[in-house]
């Protein structure tokens, strides 16, 4: 069906707090035309979500969410259209996801000596099936009444300044579009610019992913900073790649919205040429 393109949306298999289906009739409601599922290093949620999908009218675009690391700094790939069988690329999220569990531990291990929190309290918060991971602790502070809400728990209890941090295993960018690549998928970079300008890829950097086959960033998203923004503008221009927008939607985790920014149709008939790996679904 026509309407808004949403290119960046998480499930209860990973960090959302709606299941693939919930996410779905959430998708129609919101009056989208075209919705990715691109949950944290899985593609679990994908046939649900077409399932819930069918006979709406909604084009279901299957994808990922990435999880990579530069130095210090985490970084996010969109990872679109991926053949969802592809053997190197089951082995590597599966490694980050057993990382962001054993990570998941570490942190509830150091908040438990401090506050009135335990396992069984985080594991309360996570789907079956779905990885341990922050957002589900911070649920858990939430239902604790040690933090009013998610976002809340993230800007304090589990910002990296307050000790209770914990690093998770995950490739760098460079590997991550290369196996993105390889199992048909078309990587673009997931809010490039939420750390300001002076934090923003250099070109240097972004031009070495360019040449190993990023295609795209999400440039539009509600925390890109407006300067990172225009120096992302910019460097779409250089490199001619396409530019994406997404709500990043969590359900209730998150304040974003459906459909809050969108992709425009002829940058996502690019995406869909591209890729080879799976392919659309129209419910």
């Amino acid at each position: 069906m026509p309407g808004p393109i949403d290119l960046h949306t998480h499930s209860s298999v990973s960090d959302g707090t709606e299941t693939p289906a919930e996410l779905m009739r959430a998708a129609v409601a919101a009056r989208l035309g075209t919705v990715a599922i691109t949950d944290h290093d899985s593609t679990a949620g994908w046939q649900e979500a077409f399932d819930a999908a069918a006979g709406t009218g909604l084009r279901v675009i299957p994808g990922m969410e990435l999880s990579t690391r530069h130095g210090y700094k985490s970084v996010h790939l969109l990872a679109y259209l991926i053949d969802p069988d592809n053997a190197a690329l089951l082995e590597e999220t599966l490694r980050i996801r057993e990382s962001r569990l054993t990570r998941a531990e570490a942190i509830v291990s150091r908040l438990a000596a401090d506050f009135d929190i335990s396992w069984a309290d985080v594991v309360a918060h996570t789907a079956h099936g779905a990885t341990v991971g922050r957002p589900h602790i911070a649920d858990a502070l939430v239902a604790r009444g040690v933090s009013p809400d998610r976002s809340a728990a993230f800007r304090d209890i589990l910002h990296p300044k307050f000790g209770y941090y914990e690093p998770h295993y995950a490739p760098d960018p460079l590997t991550a579009i290369q196996l993105v690549r390889a199992a048909g998928g078309v990587p673009v970079l997931a809010h490039p610019g939420t750390r300001g300008v002076e934090n923003v890829i250099t070109e240097e950097h972004l031009g070495v992913l360019v040449d190993a086959g990023l295609f795209g960033l999400e440039i539009h998203h509600r925390e890109n900073t407006p300067d990172a923004m225009e120096r992302l503008f910019a460097y779409a221009d250089t490199f001619d790649l396409v530019v994406t927008g997404s709500s990043d939607y969590h359900g209730a985790g998150k304040p974003n919205r459906l459909g809050e920014n969108t992709t425009d149709p002829e940058v996502l008939e690019r995406i869909l040429a591209e890729g080879t790996g799976s392919t659309a679904f129209l419910g």
